[in-house]
């Protein structure tokens, strides 16, 4: 397992970077709300880049970053796997992805997948779940 990335000056809370111009990751941000309810905070990479220098622009156009609050910064689906965590009851893809061999592997080549296709699997997302995120109304 690869070390994560340390900043100096971390955010008091958890914050979930994402890029704003991605209705997909927008959507997806939008259910997870249900059961972070606060826990984490969020901003769009095109703002958050700006306030951590120390992290390299391409790992904001590569996908998500998760800021932690102790400075380290985790991003693809261990971001996704560790925010959900937070929320009582979601830590059971973390666990997963740290425990399962290969899972590790596997959740970064489909994230990588996915973000290579966001505009595609955004049109099977609305189509499966709707226009809107369940539970938003």
């Amino acid at each position: 397992m690869n070390e994560p990335l340390k900043i100096p000056n971390p955010p008091g809370r958890p914050l979930l970077v994402y890029d704003g111009d991605c209705d997909f990751c927008r959507y997806w941000l939008a259910r997870w709300r249900r059961y972070l309810g606060g826990l984490v905070d969020e901003e769009p990479s095109q703002t958050a880049a700006g306030r951590f220098p120390t992290i390299p622009p391409e790992r904001f156009r590569r996908s998500v970053q998760l800021v932690a609050s102790d400075g380290a910064v985790y991003e693809g689906a261990e971001a996704v796997f560790r925010a959900l965590a937070l929320a009582p009851g979601h830590g059971r893809w973390l666990r997963l992805y740290e425990r399962v061999p290969g899972a590790r592997a596997l959740a970064e080549a489909a994230y990588r997948f996915v973000g290579a296709h966001r505009n595609g699997f955004f049109r099977v997302t609305r189509w499966i779940w709707g226009r809107q995120p369940p539970g938003v109304e």
